[in-house]
């Protein structure tokens, strides 16, 4: 009995000894591994904000589009109004790689510009339409149509090539377009013949008008912009005139917008037959006019009125020589328009032309 309680005694302090010796281990490891933090939400209920961090909920995250997608970018689309003529319509598109493609696609009827359509507007590109391929070689833009760019009344044709011209040649670097349907070179247009050479540029013109011109060989082309309404809306026009006995610059500029748009054409002017222009001076870019007192309008405080700057600043752009444009009266700086703004500070072509109201 003795030996049996001497061995439990000796059993029982041995595994004290164990016990104490494995706590200190035991210890130190449930310092260093501490489990995860827990913070239990009912179903449907968040986390508070500073526990968790919000999920990736935007566009790119869910649908593998870049931001990019939902940028959008002015466009000029070149359509036809009321009258007949083929007018710049400034829209918002999404921001896309091939801009020049998508804009045609948008010149297309029934295609996605119906909704944009402003009142007295159309699409000028046949229904159906297809761009098979663009590519630019230099500062030619090469356009492969489907079989459907065919489908147009013959009437139209002129229309139909200028607004495909003037559209393409708004990017940067685009100064020609050649038109192929199916990979075929065009060099006339399919249905009434129009020729169009090698390509087709912005010095073929847009709504041409010869007028009286007689002597075709001493005449010039300028292109002005003049304006126009439908119902409440106003907007501008451009015109390629080609004038007898001048020249494709300032001058030439200043005595088509004289002239006054083409009988029956639905177009208006606000410029005065009085206006005379008395200097200019054209400074790396900058050109300075100073014109008559008949320039200005107004019973009491005589201003420039804003329709007529514009028209002014539109139609002289269009020469790749003037990038801004001042304007003085009989020398003198402070000029103003209908805003209170001074115009002699310069003035640059409007980003964007004709966006439902200038």
């Amino acid at each position: 009995m003795r030996l049996r309680g001497a061995i439990f005694t000796m059993l029982l302090l041995l595994c004290m000894i164990i016990i104490s010796g494995c706590g200190f281990g035991f210890e130190k490891s449930l310092k260093e591994i501490d489990p995860p933090k827990v913070d239990y939400a009912n179903e449907g209920e968040a986390l508070d904000d500073s526990e968790a961090e919000a999920p990736d909920t935007t566009e790119e995250s869910k649908d593998g589009d870049s931001e990019a997608s939902t940028t959008m970018s002015s466009r000029e689309l070149y359509l036809l109004d009321s009258n007949g003529m083929v007018v710049p319509q400034t829209v918002q598109l999404p921001a896309v790689e091939g801009a020049a493609k998508q804009a045609l696609e948008y010149l297309v009827i029934d295609g996605p510009v119906t909704e944009m359509l402003p009142n007295g507007f159309q699409a000028v590109l046949p229904a159906g339409t297809v761009v098979k391929g663009i590519n630019q070689v230099g500062d030619t833009l090469v356009v492969d149509f489907s079989e459907e760019f065919k489908d147009y009344a013959a009437d139209h044709e002129k229309q139909l090539l200028e607004a495909v011209t003037w559209t393409l040649t708004q990017f940067e670097g685009v100064k020609n377009v050649k038109i192929q349907i199916n990979g075929f070179d065009q060099t006339e247009m399919p249905v009434n013949g129009t020729p169009i050479g090698e390509n087709v540029s912005r010095s073929n013109g847009i709504n041409n008008e010869m007028g009286n011109v007689v002597d075709v060989s001493n005449s010039s082309a300028v292109t002005v912009y003049f304006m126009a309404q439908n119902n409440d809306y106003t907007y501008y026009v451009p015109v390629t005139k080609r004038l007898e006995g001048v020249k494709n610059d300032v001058n030439g500029v200043i005595t088509g917008l004289l002239e006054g748009p083409p009988v029956h054409s639905g177009l208006f002017s606000q410029f005065s037959k009085d206006l005379k222009l008395l200097d200019s001076v054209n400074k790396d870019g900058l050109l300075t006019l100073d014109f008559n007192e008949a320039i200005l309008t107004g019973s009491e405080d005589k201003v420039l009125e804003q329709e007529l700057l514009n028209s002014l600043v539109l139609s002289l752009t269009e020469n790749a020589d003037v990038k801004e444009v001042a304007i003085t009266v009989d020398g003198h700086e402070e000029v103003l328009d209908e805003a209170g703004n001074v115009v002699s500070e310069p003035v640059s072509r409007p980003v964007e032309v004709n966006k439902v109201g200038f």
